[in-house]
């Protein structure tokens, strides 16, 4: 690869938002088993229809749009991986919740690192701690982290998010802990995000093409 990285050291998470649960289907037959969902009643209403339609399918879900801690309960009975952890009341709501379902429950702690006020995510100068927090909960299991830079024409632009995210995670692992997954880049950014060290790269629209 042009990254200098095996393609086995990434993984393609299908975003699936406002897309058809017989589209998905389509997806999975094609040989994709890692699907997104950014809101926690669209997987609800969605999941079910697919497992009745493919019940011998493994498929993975994760959780990729901000959680609302209302819905935690319901993001712990659906999702594989939640990349949205931002705070340490939402990951004692997780831990909880996850205690309940008797279930160890996979996170990703969620690192803002634009100022635009539509990204969520805990501050850089926060997220060492919330790791820390989170890997002395029962049943939270951390496995990395996520951002979602600001969107720009030139792929280029958006690299310094990620390199910083990946310098992020470094400083984490040399507090003692091992993180593994470095969840960064889109449809438009993906190719630079790799670069940068990404092990799960969110694609929608180039796989599904534009949302209506």
């Amino acid at each position: 690869m042009r990254a200098g990285r095996e393609p086995s050291e990434v993984s393609m998470l299908a975003v699936t938002k406002t897309i058809s649960a017989h589209t998905v289907k389509e997806a999975a037959e094609a040989g994709l088993r890692m699907f997104g969902e950014n809101r926690v009643q669209e997987a609800r209403e969605k999941m079910p229809l697919l497992q009745s339609m493919l019940p011998d399918m493994n498929m993975q879900w994760h959780l990729i749009g901000n959680l609302q801690k209302n819905k935690a309960k319901y993001a712990v009975q659906l999702f594989d991986l939640i990349h949205t952890v931002d705070s340490m009341e939402l990951a004692d709501i997780l831990d909880k919740e996850a205690q309940k379902a008797a279930k160890i429950q996979d996170v990703l702690v969620q690192v803002k690192l634009s100022e635009e006020e539509s990204k969520h995510g805990a501050e850089e100068a926060d997220a060492p701690g919330l790791a820390m927090h989170i890997n002395g909960l029962k049943n939270l299991r951390l496995r990395g982290l996520m951002t979602i830079p600001p969107f720009f024409d030139n792929p280029e632009e958006a690299r310094p998010y990620f390199r910083k995210l990946r310098l992020i995670k470094d400083k984490i692992e040399g507090q003692g802990l091992s993180l593994s997954e470095l969840s960064m880049g889109m449809s438009h950014d993906f190719e630079t995000a790799i670069e940068e060290g990404a092990t799960i790269i969110r694609i929608g629209t180039a796989i599904f093409g534009q949302r209506r």
